[in-house]
């Protein structure tokens, strides 16, 4: 029941346990982005995660890019896009670009 709940439920539940989390939020689109602005990943400090920021094609990355969020405390813009190489190498092939805003809660 619990995978079936928003994904800021999950952050929530995970803060008031005294967890540190990070929410990664798209904040823009353009073209054929998979996931429409508002979409949530979120990511606990023990690696779980749930949620999606672009149905599957660069979730690894964002929350690769989270860990540096975590240790640091500071925010973090991430932009993905065909133009953009790393794009390729994570896997955003759908024609659209996004950008994921991700920052450190709890």
């Amino acid at each position: 029941m619990m995978n079936m709940l928003d994904p800021l439920i999950h952050a929530e539940r995970w803060m008031l346990e005294g967890k540190e989390v990070v929410i990664a939020t798209v904040v823009k689109t353009w073209g054929s982005a998979p996931r429409p602005v508002g979409s949530h990943l979120v990511i606990c400090e023990d690696g779980t995660f749930e949620g999606s920021v672009s149905g599957g094609c660069v979730e690894g990355a964002v929350i690769e890019e989270s860990s540096e969020v975590m240790k640091s405390g500071e925010p973090k813009m991430l932009e993905f896009g065909v133009a953009d190489e790393t794009a390729w190498r994570v896997g955003l092939s759908c024609g659209g670009r996004i950008e994921v805003y991700l920052e450190r809660v709890g």
